[in-house]
């Protein structure tokens, strides 16, 4: 095999439009062995598909020999996925939602990455048919692409390919994009990592003593540099958990309605991040800010239109209106009330409830609903 093959098949990644390329072994790495004592301290939460297992009962997670034992390299790609809009912590409209940077895009990520992943895909087949030397893989070729969706932790193995040093909020970061980051693996049976060819060294790290991204953590869920405890997490809350958000940390959660990017708009890798080339992570209308009256009131079939192909329906209606309904609470604003009182008679429990907790974290006292001694009418609000 031409020792020059990582060189095309990262410029096979830039013709599909990926940013950074990389190419690392499978090794059991020392960073994949705290995984199993992190599910076992319940630090995923909800997060069930993080515990997925082998017919061994072995968490997948832990090794990539586990779903894959043909597995030889991991083909690490990159792309920006940033805008010129200013970060949440830029901001002061305390009225208004935050919707995560990720998200505000005209497609749906995975679909993005994942289309340009089949075409690195495609172009490595035809180098190999090209060049005819095929027995580099074990047993037959296999390519197996991922974005979010393998079981296989993504950012220890970018680490590895070079394309950035796991910073202390988990996220990867280069050193000249920034951690605004989509990554998207090609698993192979090509022995990239030997027979003369060389796999990428890992990134070095960066971060130094730099603690920003662990002190502005509203949560506090960075429990410790490069561990993140996801139950604390307000990406998590906002997106992953389901039903009720623990009293104690809703308050914490300030405008977020959909994700947090609070950790990396205090990152100082990110204060000269360029913005992204590709069209499709331009913001949709009405996602940079939106109204949280208007995301607490909507409707199954709005929320079909305007999410369609979203990665915010992960959250659901009900989540999002939820977090909608929690974010006019921390926003001092009593411009909401009238909303939030029709709130704790919606049809939803969990929305009412949250919109109950709003409605008294906005006015220091309690609800009365239509019908009680102390409510007569539809605004009667009592301490």
């Amino acid at each position: 095999m031409s020792p020059d093959l990582p060189t095309r098949i990262k410029q096979c990644a830039r013709d599909a439009g990926f940013d950074l390329c990389g190419i690392a072994p499978t090794r059991d790495f020392a960073e994949l062995q705290v995984f199993p004592k992190w599910i076992a301290d319940r630090k995923h939460g909800e997060m069930k598909y993080m515990e997925a297992r082998d017919e061994t009962g072995e968490l997948k997670r832990a090794a990539l020999a586990r779903v894959a034992p043909w597995a030889r390299s991991v083909v690490v790609c990159a792309i920006n996925y940033n805008t010129a809009h200013p970060y949440s912590t830029q901001t002061e409209a305390t009225s208004r939602g935050w919707i995560s940077r990720y998200a505000w895009s005209r497609e749906d990520y995975h679909d993005a990455v994942l289309r340009r992943l089949k075409q690195v895909e495609d172009g490595l087949r035809g180098l190999l048919d090209s060049t005819g030397n095929w027995p580099l893989a074990t047993g037959n070729l296999h390519f197996r692409s991922y974005v979010d969706t393998g079981p296989l932790i993504e950012r220890i193995f970018a680490k590895y390919a070079g394309v950035g040093w796991i910073g202390k909020n988990t996220c990867i970061i280069n050193q000249q994009l920034g951690s605004w980051l989509f990554l998207g693996v090609i698993i192979t049976s090509l022995d990239l990592a030997d027979h003369h060819l060389t796999a990428d060294l890992p990134a070095p790290d960066r971060c130094g003593t730099c603690t920003r991204c662990i002190t502005a953590c509203p949560t506090q869920a960075i429990i410790a540099p490069g561990e993140l405890d996801a139950r604390l997490c307000i990406s998590y809350l906002t997106i992953e958990k389901r039903g009720e958000i623990p009293d104690e940390l809703r308050a914490a959660m300030g405008r977020h309605v959909f994700g947090c990017d609070i950790c990396q708009d205090v990152c100082p890798w990110n204060r000269k991040a360029p913005a992204a080339s590709a069209e499709e992570f331009e913001p949709r209308e009405g996602l940079v800010n939106p109204t949280l009256d208007w995301l607490a009131e909507m409707q199954p079939e709005e929320f079909r239109k305007v999410f369609r192909g979203s990665p915010v329906r992960r959250a659901k209606l009900s989540g999002l209106r939820r977090n909608a309904t929690i974010a006019m609470g921390n926003s001092g604003d009593k411009k909401f009330l009238p909303t939030l009182i029709k709130l704790c008679e919606d049809s939803d429990p969990v929305v009412a409830e949250h919109a109950r907790w709003a409605l008294a974290t906005l006015t220091s006292e309690r609800y009365s609903p239509p019908g009680s001694e102390k409510g007569k009418d539809r605004t009667s609000v009592v301490p």
